[in-house]
């Protein structure tokens, strides 16, 4: 078998949004890997986290992008041959709500087109959610698990107000549609629930649902070092394509979901005695192989 490809790491690389605690890590780990990086955070007040001896680095560049505005996404993206996007909502409009699925659809499309007109762009890769993939009323029917092939019924997600599924699922296809469309080398990343701060909250918009998706065997959990290995594997292989579901940890049974509640509630409200009596033990009906297939030859 012949040996797997991987790109040269010695290329300038942009993160956006570089802010949150997957893109300031990935901005860690990849100046680490020798990178150049190009740090694109949304507000003047969040440059100031790459600043002081931590990122004391020459290869590290700070830019303001606000992903609505096209020109600064232009400036961020300027001499790099790749893009690891995500979409964090702005601090002034913090929760997810139907008018969010439109200015993320707006950012997906102003990043992808950004890229088209980019020459040294080789490849995006574009963090999604498994929110997009799971919602669809045909779920439990299925012959087979759930898997980065499936995408959430917008329209299901409308219905029960599942803003955040119906935001990444719209965006998502929007940079699917503009990539496919302007020849951009794309490859999407559908994470689960990030167990890392600031998202450990009972109100994070991907938890609603969440008793749906424990019994239905998808309710699934990403650890940040964990994600954060698989965005840099994806974009260093070069035969990495399409969409990759990615998380390694499923909650199926009553210790699991008690574990998680008491990271996310107070202890008053984290464990009723109905909940310590539940024995059940959901079946997984989701698969990530596709990912842990690439990730056998990625060295961490």
């Amino acid at each position: 078998m012949a040996p797997v490809s991987f790109t040269h790491n010695s290329k300038a690389v942009c993160v956006m949004d570089a802010s949150g605690s997957l893109g300031s890590t990935l901005v860690e780990r990849l100046l680490h890997k020798g990178y150049t990086v190009h740090a694109a955070v949304q507000s003047h007040g969040e440059l100031q986290c790459f600043e002081g001896e931590h990122y004391d680095n020459k290869k590290l560049r700070v830019f303001h992008s606000d992903p609505l505005d096209y020109h600064s996404i232009m400036d961020a993206l300027k001499g790099c041959s790749g893009l690891f996007y995500s979409f964090e909502p702005s601090s002034d409009q913090p929760t997810y709500d139907e008018f969010m699925a439109e200015v993320e659809v707006r950012a997906a499309h102003n990043v992808l087109e950004a890229c088209a007109r980019t020459d040294t762009i080789d490849k995006v890769v574009f963090t999604s959610s498994a929110t997009a993939v799971i919602w669809r009323d045909d779920r439990n029917t299925m012959s087979s698990d759930i898997d980065e092939r499936h995408w959430s019924d917008i329209n299901l997600c409308r219905k029960f107000k599942l803003w955040h599924a119906l935001s990444k699922t719209l965006a998502e296809k929007t940079a699917w549609a503009l990539a496919m469309d302007r020849g951009v080398n794309m490859v999407s990343i559908n994470g689960g629930f990030l167990m890392a701060p600031p998202h450990l909250t009972i109100k994070n918009p991907y938890l609603k649902g969440a008793a749906e998706m424990y019994e239905d065997g998808v309710f699934v959990t990403v650890d940040l070092n964990f994600i954060v290995d698989s965005h840099i594997c994806i974009f260093e292989n070069v035969s990495s394509y399409g969409r990759y579901l990615c998380f390694n940890h499923v909650i199926s049974c009553n210790k699991d979901a008690t574990k998680l509640a008491h990271i996310l509630l107070p202890p008053s409200e984290a464990c009723s005695p109905e909940r310590l009596e539940d024995t059940r033990v959901y079946q997984q009906r989701i698969s990530n192989k596709k990912l842990n297939k690439l990730m056998v030859d990625f060295e961490s």
